[in-house]
Order: C-alpha cells, then structure tokens, then sequence
C-alpha cells in the first residue's frame, strides 16, 4: 500500500489563508489606497460622475483646466502639429488629438517615468498609434531637442500646463501632498535629482529663506527657515506638524497657506522648474511655425510673472504679432474643479 501521509519528522504544509480585498469603508472612503472604484473609472463610471458633480477630482485622475478654452485659442483643425509640453494624463492631448485628424500629430512630453506610460497606453486605446501620436520623456526644458528628434523645424501649437498634477498629488507615495502621509520626495522624476528631504537636511537657513520668498512669496520666510534648514524630515507629516507648531501665533488658515507655500517652494526647487520654465519661454519663438500660437497654464505668481514678461518682451521685439491678457476658468469651472480656482492662462502669437 502506498502511504500518503507526511514522514514523521515533517508537519504537513498548512494551507495558504484566503485573503480579501480591502472592502471599500463606505461613500467616502478617506485613504488613496481604499478609493479602488476611483481607480477603475470604467468599471465604475456612476462613481466618477458622482465625484466630479460633487467638486472633487477622482483619485488618481486629472480634469483638465480651461479645457474650452484652450481649444477657442487653438482652433486645431486636421493635418496641423502639436507639442504638449506637460502631458500629463492627457486630458487636453486627447482632444486635440481628436481635431486634428487626419494627418495630424501630437507630441507629447513628460518627465515622469510613472504616469508617462499609463497616458500613453491610455491614448493608444483610444485609437491614436504612433503616426498621429508620440511621446518623448523630457520635461519642457528639451522641446528643441524634442522637435529635432522627430524631424520637426516648428509646430502649430504648443500648450504648457505648468505645476504638480493631481495624480502625483494624490499619490503619498510621491510625497507632494500636505494633506497625505508619505516620504518628504517630490520629484517629477524619481530616479534622478535629490529628495525635497535631502535638500532640507543640506540647505542653510540664508538660501532657504531667500528660496521661500522666490519660489512663494512666503511673508514668514525667515521664521521658517530657522526652523526647519538643516534639519532631516522624513515624512510630509513631520514637515507639516514642525510648521503647524512653528506658525502657532497665525490664524489657522495663515498655518494652512504658509504649509502650502513651503511645500511649493521645495517642490519648484528640487524639479529645477523656474530654470526649466526659463528655457522653455526662451526657444518657443523659434519652435512655432508662422502664425502659430503657445499656451501656458500656470498656477502660482512666480509662474506666471515669468510667463507675461516673456511674453511681453516678445511683443516688443516683433517675435509674436499677438499676446492675450490674462484669462481665469470660470466660476463653473472652479465649481467642478477646485484644483483649477488658482490657474492663470495667457497665449502668445508668433508673427509670420
């Protein structure tokens, strides 16, 4: 007879206890990772309209700002080619691509080597292969280099929506977030650069505070900088308490905007945006074809005094025959889409 049962030196191997998945806490579940509804938007399409309708933007997602707007601008029509500088989840990319067609072409830049290829695989399934759309990961710094590598001498259009997306803000992971628990990073790119922590742990107070006021105009740059240059902060929650705790004699919404703000100011600094910003209003004369236009969301003051300078200085010396004032999204919009209420637009056009 054959016996089936273990030696007697051996335990049998105790089977593996089935595991659930996380169940989702009720209407509004607080934590990223229990907003998996929100993460399947087409599986779970009532969800998403009901976050929307309710002002928020669902978990892992980004509405584009000043969509219509961006489109009067533009007026794509087909066979014209695009540069999207910051493509983020490819809200604006998807429609233009949608009017350009046919013969038309997008490209698409981004730096993140972790939203860059789910946007990409999520406008190939919607039917834009490799002749109408491309991507190159490089942040808008290289758009000449970027216009070179496919052959391109300029665009129709070029459009810039400048700042953090709300993926990378609703990641904890990523670290750029106030209102979420995770590792002090806020790279745009991960694998290159030093850490919003590392920079903290090395910076002296004289640099931090001259950076607090540049990058945000901060009024308690100095205070701040005390406190925190020199100083190792391994998570976005230490960061947040030592300010709170710092900033005890404002108003509570005072407390709120100055966290805001240093958080902005270490993020602009370890993605080099200004400098990146800088390069970019630097060459877009010279990488639209005649008469074509560039557009640029920004989102705090420093941004767009760059951008209306630029612009300005370019009307001047006959490099754009057209310049926009400023454009705000609409109270609706702002409604919908409170993460759109500080956007400032402005657009240029070049001369022929």
């Amino acid at each position: 007879m054959n016996d089936s049962s273990p030696p007697q030196n051996e335990s049998p191997t105790p089977p593996t206890p089935h595991r659930r998945r996380t169940r989702y806490s009720g209407k509004n579940p607080r934590r990223y990772d229990q907003k998996y509804k929100e993460h399947q938007p087409e599986l779970h399409p009532e969800t998403i309209a009901k976050v929307i309708a309710s002002g928020k933007t669902p978990a892992g997602s980004h509405l584009p700002v000043m969509l219509a707007e961006i489109l009067e601008i533009f007026d794509p029509h087909p066979s014209q080619t695009f540069l999207d500088c910051t493509l983020g989840y490819g809200g604006h990319a998807r429609e233009l691509l949608a009017r350009i067609q046919p013969n038309g072409l997008l490209i698409g830049l981004d730096v993140d080597p972790i939203e860059q290829p789910k946007t990409e695989t999520r406008l190939r399934s919607l039917g834009f292969n490799a002749e109408t759309f491309r991507t190159q990961r490089s942040n808008f710094a290289g758009i000449k280099r970027a216009l070179a590598l496919e052959g391109l001498g300029g665009v129709d259009g070029i459009l810039a929506d400048l700042g953090v997306s709300s993926m990378q803000l609703d990641q904890p992971e990523r670290g750029f977030s106030v209102k979420h628990h995770g590792p002090l990073d806020m790279r745009m790119n991960p694998e290159k650069g030093i850490s919003a922590s590392q920079f903290l742990q090395n910076c002296n107070v004289a640099d931090l505070t001259q950076l607090l006021i540049d990058n945000a105009d901060e009024e308690h740059a100095s205070l701040i900088a005390q406190h925190t240059a020199g100083r190792t902060f391994t998570t976005t929650t230490e960061l947040s308490i030592l300010l709170k705790q710092t900033l005890r004699f404002l108003d509570e919404s005072d407390v709120t905007l100055s966290i805001r703000r240093t958080f902005q100011t270490l993020r602009i600094h370890v993605n080099n945006e200004f400098q990146a910003l800088d390069t970019l209003l630097k060459h877009l004369p010279e990488c639209l074809k005649p008469s074509g236009k560039v557009a640029i969301l920004t989102f705090h003051s420093g941004e767009d005094r760059r951008v209306k300078k630029a612009f300005q200085s370019g009307l001047q010396e006959s490099l754009y025959c057209k310049i926009s004032d400023v454009i705000r999204p609409s109270p609706q919009e702002c409604q919908l889409n409170p993460r759109s209420s500080s956007a400032k637009l402005r657009w240029a056009q070049k001369s022929l």
